[in-house]
């Protein structure tokens, strides 16, 4: 047999054979769905040139670049939103989507705001985790004055909705964390609170949400004052020992802030795996582990595929929008996790 034709492809697909020849040219008169047609009549007969015509449907999708600031690289948690990110961004099927990941090793303000800026002049929007501070929020005004949408991911950095948001509803995160304890401890007793930041609006909002909880359905707990770990393992392990040490009718801890793994460190170093009630964030191989062998008693976790499509879809929508200061908040449900259902 022959090899299929440029004759062939276009009685195939009903066409002239010079509407075939542009479509091979890449020529930009030819409409996108003729060079569909096209491409399924090739494709049903076998013609040779698929790849071609291939090349020239994705030279015609239009070319975003979205930038995203995460936190440090040796974070398990932000490793997977990067990955999840990036999986989003290519996976979408009507642009060709470039996903710019920068994780930021110093979580200073200053710092994050350069590189907030400095995505800003080669992306078309940004997304960022960050805590919240005037010199991170005057770039973030800079930007969407220039027509460069920004997005907060995780953390809210405005209460009143003037920064677009993909993330959690914090206070109702902090009021089921308030809910496990309440059911799972036998009696009512003293708690540890565990925040990286207080900047960060998520951390600030679970812990409110989480008092209110205990105020309004359980008074006799004894909420402790909050330890703050500064998003550091190392400092979230000496601190939970210490804790420990310090608090020994201690009933639970709740870890509403970054330093996690540090924490699960010292809960099995204090020998109080299984003793401790203990709620964190973010379902992840060390947290998976820990929920198995008690040291962990339940975990809220994002569903971060579809917190990276949400936030991709977002963004390509305020870049290409008539309005690119228009706001976008996008509240996901959290997933929660016991060692019975993992």
């Amino acid at each position: 047999m022959t090899r299929p034709t440029i004759r062939d492809v276009a009685i195939e697909a009903n066409v002239s054979i010079s509407t075939v020849n542009r479509v091979l040219a890449g020529a930009k008169s030819v409409k996108d769905e003729t060079i569909l047609k096209v491409r399924e009549a090739a494709s049903r007969i076998g013609y040779y040139g698929m790849g071609t015509i291939n090349a020239q449907i994705a030279s015609r999708r239009l070319k975003l670049r979205l930038g995203f600031v995460l936190h440090q690289p040796n974070r398990t948690f932000y490793q997977l939103l990067g990955a999840a990110l990036a999986a989003a961004a290519k996976a979408v099927q009507d642009y060709d989507v470039e996903a710019d990941i920068v994780f930021a090793q110093d979580l200073s303000p200053q710092f994050i705001a350069e590189r907030v800026l400095a995505l800003g002049e080669t992306c078309q929007a940004v997304g960022v985790v960050s805590a919240v501070h005037p010199v991170v929020t005057q770039a973030v005004t800079s930007l969407e004055q220039k027509g460069v949408p920004v997005f907060a991911l995780i953390s809210q950095l405005s209460a009143t909705g003037q920064v677009s948001y993909v993330g959690h509803d914090s206070w109702k995160v902090g009021r089921t964390s308030a809910w496990a304890f309440h059911n799972i401890c036998k009696q009512p007793g003293k708690i540890g609170i565990l925040v990286g930041n207080h900047r960060y609006r998520c951390q600030e909002m679970n812990e409110s949400g989480f008092r209110s909880y205990f105020r309004e359905y359980a008074p006799a707990f004894q909420l402790l004052e909050p330890i703050t770990t500064f998003e550091t393992s190392a400092i979230a392990e000496e601190m939970t020992e210490k804790l420990i040490r310090d608090t020994p009718d201690l009933i639970g801890l709740f870890i509403s802030g970054g330093g996690i793994s540090g924490a699960m460190n010292a809960i099995r170093n204090c020998n109080q795996s299984g003793k401790l009630v203990t709620v964190g964030y973010e379902l992840m191989d060390n947290t998976r582990a820990a929920l198995l062998d008690g040291t962990v008693s339940l975990i809220i976790s994002h569903p971060l595929q579809r917190l990276a499509q949400e936030a991709v879809t977002g963004m390509i929508r305020a870049a290409n929008g008539p309005n690119k200061t228009a706001r976008q908040t996008v509240i996901l449900p959290f997933e929660i996790y016991t060692r019975e259902n993992i």
